[in-house]
């Protein structure tokens, strides 16, 4: 495998399944043969250890690329279109261009590379590996600066997943502007 053919990124997302926040994805190109001990899906680390291999895939990386779609565009085209939207972004965010694309999971975005869609990728493919924790770690701050702003429902600790706490802090305080209107949970609130 030479040259250019090379050149692969791994895609993947963080923050389908909350009830507030954006959707953020991750494209990583690392080099051919790169290893990095303890590169697992985001979800399998500490935050500790999530936060060393941040830094340490920022900095070994070929090219990466975050990036997002917003919680008016989630509301507007649906979660999973608003996935693809973000991952379409980070690919294009990506300051060289991949030969092909891995993606986490069972759907493709539409972009002008070749494509792959891996199930479970983030736990075979180190590059899809690298874009989950670049993912999840830019989307985990994104709920700390918004538990700054709505300190009321908890951000920092459940990452605006539907837990009991959440779900009783919707009951409580209603909705905020950085919920997403179109989850259930939050148009429920919204009706009471």
């Amino acid at each position: 495998m030479g040259g250019q053919h090379s050149l692969i990124a791994g895609v993947d997302e963080a923050g389908r399944g909350p009830l507030a926040g954006p959707v953020v994805a991750a494209a990583v190109v690392l080099p051919v043969h790169f290893e990095l001990p303890g590169l697992t899906d985001s979800k399998r680390l500490s935050e500790p250890k999530r936060q060393a291999l941040e830094l340490q895939i920022k900095d070994c990386a070929l090219a990466w690329s975050v990036a997002e779609a917003s919680i008016e565009e989630i509301d507007e085209l649906n979660i999973l279109h608003a996935t693809m939207l973000a991952m379409r972004r980070a690919v294009a965010g990506l300051k060289i261009s991949p030969q092909k694309v891995l993606v986490d999971g069972n759907r493709c975005p539409d972009i002008p590379q070749a494509v792959e869609c891996i199930v479970k990728g983030d736990l075979s493919e180190p590059c899809i590996s690298a874009a989950s924790i670049l993912a999840k770690q830019a989307r985990d701050r994104m709920m700390m600066a918004l538990d700054i702003l709505y300190p009321q429902y908890g951000f920092a600790q459940h990452k605006a997943y539907p837990t009991a706490k959440h779900r009783q802090a919707l009951i409580d305080y209603g909705v905020c502007p950085a919920h997403r209107q179109s989850f259930k949970p939050v148009r429920e609130a919204m009706q009471r």
